[in-house]
């Protein structure tokens, strides 16, 4: 009996190895993403003693097995899946896109991702038991650091930062040098600690003043006259002509789009966010902010109505439409586009579901279904904000009907092909819209620009083999971040044609719109544009700068670059009125 007792009580010193050890080989192998060698033990303890919290609060040992494989899964290689993928490993604002996620899902790939998430909260509730004083302390030590988290984070945060060690901008090195189990508990600690809240009156208006003096004074020369806006977000579009090691047969991209880019003089957007998260993209473009968390603004930090573009345009007239053929509630966008201005949006529901890949619909059907919808509206001559959000060109870039592949290509990683392809039918498709629509329409302000560069594989196995990028995205240099968010970017101004804008972070957009439309800009989203020729580019963790000349610097963290530095406190200043916008009292509009 008492060996049976030993025996039992052992049971988590082997589980939590045997388990570990898989983990590790799936992360290694599978993903290329390995813990550092030399944190392998405390990793190791860490989880063990996690191990004998659950053992201590569990009426049945094979549960308790199960609960601990489910857990120490979606800990290490869901961490793994999302370093793979996006660069960086899970952070507790991605329990917000969570339903977002599940909602994107189909098939296999849903239930791979909702099973043991319900699993993992089945298994806890079937099988807790307060068995002895055992599980009494483990209950008492779990509620004592649930509520030490939510209340004193900084406690764990700071102690844990000075012990094992915190880089503000390479979360694929804190978690290698963490290891998953550590790694969320510190992040979560940071979570409460650093999380937004809205500013006080006086330090909003001392950053306005800071802001304002640094603005860039734009008059308007002309009196407004409306006319129709169409603003077109292609999903994931990009460029992939600069792939060289997937040895084209062709260029990717129709003649007649390199034709109207060249008339732009290339210009391109930096974009917020790489491979995904298209709904911080849009929020940039509609309300001229920048986003520098990796958390959807949309989700969290949008909780008031906001002087946005559309809310801009509605006071001078204009019928405001938002079109997307997702369902509806993705990324929270009912709310959104309602606090953002858009009167009216057209989801999924909206559209017929004629000429669909797979879930997505073309873009040909989407911009077909939408001039039908406005030819009322166009008729009537009232001024209309016509916003277009494309579904097509979605990972992982399918291709049915009468789009059968035009472009081979001879690159190891498949989405280089496919992407390739969806490219050229989604700028294909682009330009036979731009076609009829400027034609129906040729006053009109027609904005084009990718969202985001797509996802090419694992650890950006597609842009490392052209040497684009680096696998890790520690490895960057300046440069490849200069590449790492660039997405075409076109506007075409009425019978003035095509524009010249360079290159321009997103959230620069809305103002340059308001200026050749000549409506004066003096709300907040005149703030954000500077005066001066270099450019900021925030994105998790840091930001860079992107001279007139394209040369590219990296502010990592302090200490900083004289012009890092300046640069970090004008996003700071950006990031107060911000909160007091969308999340505060909103004191800038009272100012």
């Amino acid at each position: 009996m008492q060996i049976s007792r030993l025996l039992s009580r052992l049971l988590p010193v082997a589980s939590t190895a045997v388990i570990y050890a898989l983990c590790y080989a799936i992360s290694t192998l599978r993903f290329d993403v390995t813990i550092y060698s030399g944190v392998i033990v405390r990793d190791y303890l860490v989880n063990l003693l996690l191990a004998y919290v659950l053992f201590a609060l569990s009426k049945r040992a094979w549960v308790f097995l199960l609960l601990q494989v489910l857990l120490m899964g979606v800990l290490y290689i869901g961490n793994a899946v999302k370093l793979s993928f996006f660069g960086g490993p899970i952070l507790p604002d991605d329990l917000y896109a969570l339903r977002t996620l599940l909602l994107l899902l189909e098939g296999w790939q849903f239930y791979l991702a909702a099973l043991p998430l319900v699993g993992i909260v089945s298994l806890l509730v079937f099988n807790f038991g307060l068995r002895n004083w055992g599980s009494w302390l483990a209950l008492a030590g779990l509620m004592l650091l649930g509520v030490t988290l939510v209340y004193q984070p900084a406690s764990i945060q700071h102690q844990l930062d000075h012990y094992v060690g915190n880089s503000v901008w390479d979360q694929r090195g804190n978690y290698l040098q963490r290891g998953a189990t550590l790694y969320s508990l510190m992040e979560t600690a940071r979570y409460f600690a650093d999380r937004e809240l809205p500013p006080d009156e006086h330090t909003v208006q001392a950053a306005l003043q800071r802001l304002q003096q640094q603005q860039l004074v734009a008059t308007v020369t002309e009196p407004f006259t409306p006319r129709n806006v169409h603003i077109i977000l292609l999903e994931s579009f990009w460029d992939p002509a600069p792939l060289h090691a997937g040895h084209y047969s062709r260029d990717p991209l129709p003649k007649d789009f390199r034709q109207l880019w060249k008339q732009t003089g290339n210009s391109t957007i930096l974009s917020p966010v790489f491979g995904g998260y298209t709904a911080n993209a849009e929020f940039e473009a509609l309300c001229g902010f920048p986003v520098l968390k990796d958390a959807v603004k949309f989700e969290r930090d949008l909780r008031n109505d906001v002087p946005c573009l559309p809310h801009i345009l509605a006071k001078q007239g204009y019928t405001t439409i938002a079109s997307h053929p997702n369902v509806p509630v993705f990324w929270n966008r009912v709310n959104a586009y309602r606090r953002l201005g858009f009167e009216t949006y057209w989801s999924l529901q909206d559209f017929e579901k004629v000429d669909m890949v797979q879930q997505f619909m073309s873009d040909a059907s989407l911009y077909q279904q939408v001039l039908d919808k406005l030819e009322p509206m166009l008729a009537s001559g009232k001024p209309v904000l016509d916003y277009i959000v494309t579904y097509f060109g979605h990972w992982n870039y399918p291709l049915l009907g009468a789009r059968v592949p035009v472009i081979k290509s001879d690159s190891g990683v498949p989405e280089v092909g496919s992407y390739a392809n969806t490219a050229y039918y989604k700028a294909r498709e682009l330009m036979d819209f731009l076609k009829v629509l400027r034609q129906r329409d040729p006053d009109a302000l027609i904005v084009i620009f990718g969202d985001h560069p797509p996802f090419l594989g694992q650890n950006f196995a597609g842009y490392a083999e052209s040497g684009l990028l680096a696998a890790k995205r520690n490895e960057f240099t300046p440069a490849m971040f200069g590449i790492y968010n660039r997405t075409p970017l076109i506007v075409l101004d009425g019978k003035r044609g095509a524009q010249k804008f360079g290159t321009l972070p997103l959230y620069e957009l809305p103002a340059r719109l308001l200026q050749l439309l000549h409506i004066e800009n003096t709300g907040p989203l005149a703030l954000t544009t500077r005066s001066g020729t270099t450019k900021i580019r925030p994105i998790p963790g840091l930001h860079y700068l992107v001279s007139d000349k394209g040369a590219v610097e990296a502010c990592k963290e302090p200490p900083y670059s004289e012009n890092c530095q300046s640069s970090a406190d004008w996003l700071r200043d950006v990031v107060t009125v911000g909160n007091d916008l969308f999340i505060g009292k909103q004191y800038t509009l009272q100012r």
